[in-house]
């Protein structure tokens, strides 16, 4: 028999209409065509076009001229092979510019899905039994392209959950390159990527043992202009786009935090950003960080990222390297066990595997955890975002893959001082799609990437079949009971 689970009656839905105004790029030779149009006109033609358009368009972005001399800004190296002096073009010409390297993008008009819930940051005045949360998403639009987009939301003493309206401004954040690499691990991550290896030999040469981005940029570029092979000159841009996805992305203080998207940034992830498992770190001397997990997504390769946050405002994002930093869903442990950081992966696309490390961005020697054990989960049993803390253990919640790829929730049970020992696993499904949530963009998919506990209840949020989100209760207490009961699988 499953355990009681109360489904709470609110579904938080995408909304099409929250668009974002993008860098549209297509190829050096028709931006130039373009710009060289832009110039010929007056500028009183110039003026007659972008005047309506700043009006129209100030009504759907925060701050449209900022975002429009952003976009000017980038065709820089155009202008000067045209021979144009940028600085000498008037204010409304940039602004015109800009508006033809520009298109709107809705972030959430494809896909809505895969939620992690965490406190909010600011928990200051509220009423007994209230908690401020932050709820991220996968967003997917034009493309099929992933982002991740977030909501405010309150839960009370009683459990009632109220989700903020979302803003109507999309903010961009403000891309910083200030990073320091680690030689060895770069090119051992190069590797990784099927970057031809002579390149990377060559590159690995001229480099000291740590170095900065614009130090790399230089030799890449002094090499790409000895090279009169396309395919040898793609390669070096490849180590290029590796070493964009170092990078700290910086929102502005007046946005909300429905404002703030996202978005793919290094080439690496150009097709999306999947999944990210955000988790409430508490370090050993009381602080805490927030960490979340994620795939960045190529078309072809996926590399496994990790974000860092003190505030929502200002992220920093690296990559994570070795043996057990592969495939899809890893999560983070919550704090350090035994004095090392602890991680549950799903490097060979079926099982779970458990790894420690001293490093949080260096994870070896994965170890097998759990393998699918009951129809429901045949295909794969993955995890639901980072373990929670109890004074039974370490609750995980998974997801299993069963006949007509019907993707359903489970739970397991880890041992507190020692999480590569499983005390006890569900035997059946602790949440299946009803009638109600097995449509939509992909039918019978039941999808989680972090839950929380309070007043004594996990709160679960869960996607439905990549079209909205709705929420889950299940007493604390009963689950543990079950859990224990059911043993090992």
């Amino acid at each position: 028999m499953r355990l009681s689970v109360e489904r709470k009656p609110i579904r938080v839905n995408p909304d099409p209409k929250r668009v974002i105004a993008r860098f549209f790029f297509n190829g050096n030779g028709r931006a130039k065509e373009v710009i060289e149009r832009v110039m010929s006109i007056s500028e009183e033609t110039a003026f007659g076009i972008i005047s309506p358009l700043l009006q129209e368009y100030s009504k759907r972005h925060r701050n449209i001229t900022r975002v429009l001399n952003r976009h000017c800004s980038k065709l820089k190296p155009l202008f000067i092979e045209l021979g144009i002096d940028f600085d000498s073009l008037s204010v409304y010409r940039k602004l015109l510019m800009g508006s033809y390297f520009t298109h709107e993008y809705s972030i959430e008009s494809a896909a809505f899905f895969n939620p992690s819930v965490i406190e909010d940051p600011d928990q200051t005045e509220l009423e007994d039994g209230q908690k401020r949360l932050i709820i991220s998403f996968r967003a997917v639009g034009e493309g099929h392209i992933s982002s991740i987009t977030f909501r405010r939301a309150m839960i009370d003493q009683d459990n009632r959950i109220t989700v903020q309206p979302a803003g109507s401004y999309i903010d961009e954040a403000e891309i910083v390159r200030n990073a320091v690499y680690n030689k060895k691990l770069f090119f051992e991550k190069a590797a990784i990527t099927q970057i031809n290896i002579d390149v990377l030999n060559e590159l690995e040469s001229k480099l000291d043992h740590h170095f900065e981005y614009a130090n790399l940029r230089r030799i890449i570029m002094d090499s790409q202009k000895l090279q009169d092979d396309d395919m040898k000159r793609l390669e070096y841009d490849k180590i290029l786009w590796l070493a964009d996805s170092y990078y700290e992305i910086v929102f502005s203080m007046d946005t909300d935090i429905s404002d703030r998207v996202i978005f793919p940034i290094s080439e690496y992830e150009r097709k999306g950003i999947e999944d990210a498992r955000f988790v409430k770190f508490a370090h050993e001397d009381g602080t805490s960080v927030y960490y979340a997990t994620y795939t960045a997504y190529d078309g072809s390769l996926i590399m496994p990222k990790l974000l860092q946050t003190n505030d929502f405002y200002n992220f920093k994002i690296m990559p994570l390297y070795g043996a057990g930093a592969q495939n899809k869903n890893l999560a983070l442990f919550p704090r350090k066990i035994n004095g090392r950081y602890a991680m549950i992966s799903r490097i060979d696309g079926c099982n779970n595997y458990i790894m420690y490390s001293d490093k949080i961005n260096i994870w070896e020697k994965p170890d097998l955890l759990q393998k699918p054990a009951f129809t429901w989960e045949f295909v794969q049993i993955g995890n639901c975002g980072s373990p929670i803390e109890t004074k039974d253990g370490w609750i995980v919640i998974t997801h299993g893959v069963g006949p007509m790829r019907r993707y359903v929730l489970g739970a397991s049970l880890l041992k507190l001082d020692d999480p590569a020992v499983e005390i006890g696993r569900l035997k059946e499904p602790l949440l299946v799609p009803n009638s109600d949530e097995r449509e939509g963009y992909v039918p019978n998919v039941l999808y989680s990437c972090g839950s929380i506990i309070h007043n004594n209840k996990l709160i679960i949020p869960y996607g439905i079949s990549d079209s909205s989100t709705s929420f889950a209760e299940v007493d604390l207490d009963e689950l543990l009971t079950r859990l224990k009961e059911d043993g090992v699988a």
